[in-house]
């Protein structure tokens, strides 16, 4: 089932279409009404995939459902678009169901978008007890009791085949046969508990579930599985009281109300305390610390200097004056937003600075009884600096704090094939989000590589920390799922984002969501043909022709044809050419530009492209516009103004 996920779905339909090889089979996408291009893209490129195409979103059980129906297979597979299977994954699966007659459902170790194990992989049925344990931590404090944690069933290893009593709905093999005796997903559900229920009635009808580790699959989550949020435990609790009012006793489902409804309370007192107890921690431990040290420094300055001049400071400048400093550095971090979460450190450091300017106009307007010492703010100053990133350093070290990262320049390496990380280097080279490119990190080793290779595979723990890396892009059409997921899953406590570049895709995807813009680097659709981006092509080149004639005795210097630079620079300004065009054989249907001085590959003076990587740039110019692509090619590129229309 599909909904607005077209780079995730994607990515899993050619991960599924590589585990199908050498497996009799029908792959089905049942799209609910999505608005990106999901329709398009399955249609395009993957025409061997039967598309249903609902004119609502039906809810994920009704929508399953209406593809269980016509397939014929011995076994069904329930996928979830934003996941990425291995490619044995389907045939460990089948082995595995065909060994075990008694298998009605099997599940698969998940893991998410940064490697890490999903406890969902495997659940226990949500009995009042079991959900109790849960809901107040009681699982948590006890994981490998099978009392206590039988809700995530955490007292069965994450590498253990084993029975399980629930399979989760994003990876569910299923056997035809048991489906016919114990029904379909329960339309009653619309998102949440479908899965639970299916499960259930596979054991009542006999039938066991396993949960099976053998093969690993990616499950990136969307937001509407951000189980952290109130709304989540609301919507997902209220399916939990339909499963109970259908499948336990009228006693039993009662109780297990009262006690979703209590849970539901006690999670929104609990979130409420933890914003409340969130926002003051870290100000008041900025504010015990930055105290502490000014009271030191100050104690300090008084017995090096201000004795031997036969002076003090008094008392109320320990306990109110330097309150007052630390009070007023504390204000501008705030007013400065350093106290916004994820931790920006530059707004961090700027509050002090701010602080600290702040504090010294006052002390110079003070009249010379109110005067202290200086000494001390400046001191005060680098102390408060170095402690307040200090503590936060180890918050974040400690994960009880998130950095903003996305001012910071990422480091990214591009591990693959030669051809293919060429090709996603470009892509990611027109983003336009700093990115600080390390090099590319080769599948095998290579004799005469290029100087951007920086090793290969085998390496790449090393050549993380060598190289700073904070990013990681796979190649998947270089790199199989399961070698991607065990780097990821090895890797996962280092300080790196990890994505992955489709194969002949426009998309690089990665993290634990689906809505989220640094992590999913798609074209988006902001087309050169719209008139508000024509207007704005339009305007860049008005204004930069009048601003290259303005100074035109100088930049003439600085092109390699002159007078072709200035019979362009009018014919721009006549609006006969443009500064930025496409090749005459890429203009569309949807409407043509003028003719260019520069084209996209421009930007990259260096690069030798082929024709495939000529047309690549156009495709990413056509679909991102924005005026700053054009800036930045004239910029690299005006140099080789020349008088053919397009290079």
């Amino acid at each position: 089932m599909n909904y607005n996920v077209s780079a995730f779905l994607e990515q899993a339909l050619a991960s599924a279409v590589k585990a199908m090889r050498g497996i009799e089979g029908e792959i089905y996408v049942v799209d609910n009404h999505s608005v990106d291009d999901s329709v398009a893209m399955v249609k395009a490129k993957f025409p061997q995939v039967k598309l249903i195409e609902n004119q609502d979103n039906v809810g994920f059980a009704k929508a399953n459902n209406q593809a269980i129906r016509i397939s014929t297979g011995e076994y069904v597979l329930l996928l979830n678009p934003d996941t990425l299977v291995e490619e044995d994954t389907f045939s460990k699966c089948i082995d595995f169901m065909d060994a075990t007659p008694d298998c009605g459902g099997l599940g698969v170790k998940m893991v998410d978008g940064q490697g890490r194990f999903l406890p969902e992989s495997k659940r226990g049925i949500p009995y009042p007890s079991s959900s109790f344990y849960k809901l107040f931590g009681l699982s948590k404090l006890f994981p490998k009791s099978k009392k206590f944690g039988a809700y995530h069933a955490t007292y069965i290893g994450e590498d253990e085949t084993h029975e399980v009593e629930v399979l989760a709905g994003a990876y569910m093999m299923l056997r035809r046969s048991v489906l016919d005796e114990v029904g379909l997903l329960d339309e009653d559900y619309f998102m949440y508990g479908e899965d639970i229920d299916l499960s259930y009635r596979i054991l009542k009808g006999g039938y066991k579930n396993y949960y099976f580790p053998q093969t690993r699959i990616i499950h990136y989550k969307g937001e509407s599985t951000k189980k952290g949020s109130l709304n989540y435990v609301y919507v997902f609790y209220k399916a939990m009281q339909i499963f109970a009012k259908k499948h336990f006793s009228a006693n039993n489902a009662k109780i297990f109300n009262v006690a979703v409804d209590a849970a539901i309370w006690f999670r929104a007192a609990l979130a409420a305390l933890t914003r409340l107890f969130g926002k003051i921690l870290l100000p008041l431990l900025d504010f015990v610390l930055i105290y502490a040290g000014l009271f030191a420094l100050s104690k300090y300055w008084e017995q090096a200097v201000l004795m031997h001049r036969n002076s003090s400071f008094e008392d109320y400048y320990f306990y109110g004056v330097l309150v007052g400093y630390t009070l007023l550095w504390q204000l501008a971090i705030w007013i400065n937003g350093g106290y916004r979460k994820p931790v920006n450190r530059s707004k961090l450091n700027r509050g002090i600075v701010a602080g600290t300017v702040v504090i010294l106009l006052i002390y110079a307007l003070l009249p010379e009884t109110m005067r202290f010492s200086r000494a001390v703010v400046v001191m005060g100053a680098v102390w408060a600096l170095f402690v307040v990133n200090l503590l936060r350093q180890l918050l974040v070290r400690a994960r009880l704090l998130d950095l903003d990262t996305r001012r910071l320049r990422q480091r990214i390496a591009i591990v693959g094939g030669e051809e293919e990380t060429a090709r996603v280097l470009g892509m990611v080279q027109s983003m336009n989000v700093p990115r600080e490119f390390v090099g590319i990190v080769m599948t095998q080793p290579v004799e005469n590589a290029n100087s951007l290779v920086i090793g290969c595979l085998d390496d790449l723990s090393e050549l993380l920390t060598i190289y700073q890396v904070n990013e990681v892009i796979f190649c998947a059409r270089d790199i199989p799922a399961d070698q991607i997921i065990g780097w990821m899953n090895r890797l996962q406590d280092r300080p790196v984002e990890f994505k992955i570049a489709p194969e002949d895709a426009s998309s690089i995807i990665g993290s634990n969501t689906i809505f989220t813009v640094d992590d999913l680097y798609t074209i988006p659709l902001q087309p050169v043909y719209q008139p508000q981006n024509r207007r704005r092509k339009r305007a860049f080149d008005i204004v930069a022709s009048l601003l290259l004639l303005l100074f035109l005795p100088v930049d003439i210097w600085f092109v390699d044809h002159k007078g072709a630079f200035v019979r362009n620079l009018f014919a721009v300004l006549s609006g006969k050419k443009s500064w930025v065009g496409l090749r005459p054989e890429s203009q569309t249907g949807e409407g043509s530009l003028p003719p260019g001085v520069l084209h996209p590959a421009d930007a990259y003076p260096d690069c030798v492209f082929s024709d495939e990587m000529l047309a690549r740039t156009e495709e990413l110019y056509v679909r991102d516009y924005r005026v700053w692509n054009d800036v930045t090619i004239v910029a690299r590129g005006w140099r080789r103004m020349r008088t053919k229309e397009t290079t």
